[in-house]
This record gives C-alpha cells, sequence and structure tokens, in this order.
C-alpha cells in the first residue's frame, strides 16, 4: 500500500508533458545517424553538457573519463542515435548503445576465488593435537598437520594465479567492450528541464557544437551566445577546447617540426573564418577573417 501511494505522488509531482516531449524526441531522433565532433569515453557516464553556460562542458573532467575508460566514439564518427530519455532534470542523448556500463553490464573484473577448504584429515589432527599428551606422537602429528597445510597454501597460490590471470582477461574484455559500447550526451538543466529544451530543435541547439545533425537535412542555426564563442578563443586552447567553440573544422592538416606534432584547422561561422594552429594539440596561434 506505501509503495502505491509513493508511486502516485511520483507521477502526481512528476513535471506535465516530461512523457509526451519524450515519446516525441525518440520519434524524432532514435534511428537516425549523427556525427560527432568530440572523442566521447566508453562509459555511460558519457559527456555531461550543461546548456546555456559560460562553460557548457567541464573539459577537464571529460579529459579524465576519456583516460579512464578509453575513448568509444572519435571526431567525425558518424553513430546511431539509440536511445533519447527525459528525466526531471536531464536528457539523455544515448548514441550507438549509449555507453558500456548500463544495466546488464558487467563491469567488475575482479574475479572471486575461494580460499581452500581444510581437510577432514587437518581438522582431525587439530581436535587429536589437543588431546595427545605423548611427546613422539604430538612431533608426528606436528608434521603431518604442518605438510597438510603447506599443501592448502600451495592451492591458494596456484588459484590465486589463475585468478590473475582471469583478472586481466576480463579487463582486457571489459576494455573491448567499453570500445565497441557506444557513448552519450547527458543535457544537464536546473532545477529542471525548461520547455523549451524538450523539442528537437531545443535538443540540436544544446548540442549543435559538438554533434553533426546535417544527415537530417538541415543543421539548426547558431545560438545568440555563437558570435560571442571567438571572445572565448585563446592560446592555450586544447583542439577538443576549441573544437567545442568553434564546431567541427572544414580541413585540417598536419605536419612535423623537429619532434613536434604541428596541425592546422580551418573553421567558418556564419560571417568568420578561422585558422587555428596547434602544436602537440595545444592551440599556439590563430588567424580570424571576415569572408
Amino acid at each position: 500500500m506505501r509503495t502505491s501511494f509513493a508511486l502516485l505522488v511520483l507521477v502526481a509531482t512528476a513535471p506535465p508533458g516530461f512523457a509526451q516531449s519524450e515519446d516525441q524526441l525518440r520519434t524524432f531522433f532514435e534511428g537516425k545517424t549523427v556525427r560527432v565532433k568530440i572523442e566521447m569515453p566508453g562509459t555511460e557516464d558519457g559527456v555531461d553538457v550543461y546548456p546555456g553556460t559560460a562553460h557548457p562542458i567541464d573539459f577537464p573532467k571529460h579529459a579524465t573519463r576519456l583516460k579512464r575508460t578509453g575513448t568509444a566514439l572519435r571526431r567525425g564518427d558518424e553513430v546511431l542515435v539509440t536511445k533519447v530519455k527525459v528525466k526531471k532534470d536531464l536528457i539523455e542523448f544515448q548514441l550507438a548503445g549509449g555507453g558500456y556500463g548500463t544495466f546488464g553490464d558487467d563491469d567488475n573484473p575482479n574475479v572471486f576465488v575461494p580460499a581452500a577448504s581444510k581437510t577432514e584429515r587437518e581438522k582431525n589432527l587439530e581436535k587429536d593435537l589437543e588431546k595427545t599428551t605423548d611427546p613422539a606422537r604430538r612431533r608426528t602429528m606436528r608434521e603431518e598437520l604442518d605438510a597438510l597445510r603447506r599443501a592448502r597454501e600451495r592451492e591458494d597460490a596456484r588459484n590465486e594465479a589463475e585468478a590473475a590471470q582471469a583478472r586481466q582477461t576480463k579487463e582486457a574484455n571489459i576494455r573491448q567492450r567499453r570500445l565497441e559500447g557506444g557513448s552519450r550526451f547527458n543535457l544537464r538543466y536546473k532545477p529542471v528541464v525548461p520547455a523549451e529544451a524538450l523539442t528537437p530543435d531545443g535538443v540540436m541547439q544544446a548540442l549543435v557544437e559538438y554533434v553533426d545533425f546535417s544527415s537530417f537535412g538541415a543543421e539548426p542555426p547558431p545560438g545568440p551566445q555563437a558570435a560571442s564563442r571567438l571572445d572565448d578563443l585563446r592560446k592555450g586552447l586544447t583542439v577538443e577546447e576549441v573544437d567545442a567553440l568553434l564546431g567541427r573544422p572544414e580541413a585540417i592538416s598536419q605536419r612535423t617540426e623537429g619532434t613536434l606534432r604541428v596541425s592546422t584547422s580551418t573553421y567558418r561561422t556564419r560571417d568568420r573564418g578561422i585558422t587555428a594552429e596547434f602544436v602537440e594539440g595545444v592551440l599556439i596561434r590563430f588567424t580570424i577573417t571576415s569572408p
């Protein structure tokens, strides 16, 4: 009875229109193909995006996830939208499976190995030893008991070695599955998802810097903050941070200078062209031109 009442309260207090909005988003997006503009981690944690804020993505946190779980989706990959889910303060935009670690995925590399049990002979010797007073008999019993204990320790060592090998194999399998399990964007809002975000245009607007929707027919126009993003461009940013500001580059060229890897990316906004030069993935110079 309590559970039923709690469910009724939950339904009654849920934001109106969420179910209908989720159905609309699922119908529009699921089963269609998009191109990602940034590397995405192989985990259900995905990429957190805070639309409308000064820094929609926490890139240091993003980099930590990439290092911890590997890169499942790379910039330029074309992937299937597999699920869109709406929650109170979150819209999940799942790609190519949504990331490894969801319900049913085993992400625990540990392998349990029980310790070898004492044999009945070992247990009986321990009991008899407490009762025996004859020194010669006690010495013989201790020698046999020590031999049985050493045999049990050797069995434990063999089992642990096999378990260690099994853990390595399982870890390798999990890493591979992470790379094949897709990823997701988590559009996060406070305190709840606003009504204007619960539309296909709202989702595309929130993700336009990180997802190429051109396969849908047309990509949504840049938001009002697009022009001001050039003000955030500065030396020292990473390739991923510049891409997040300016979108997917039109062209990328690479060269080496001594031992350094140098790349040049060309970007275009509605009224500007930007050429950015990176050394080892860090922006060292850029030029902005008018068409």
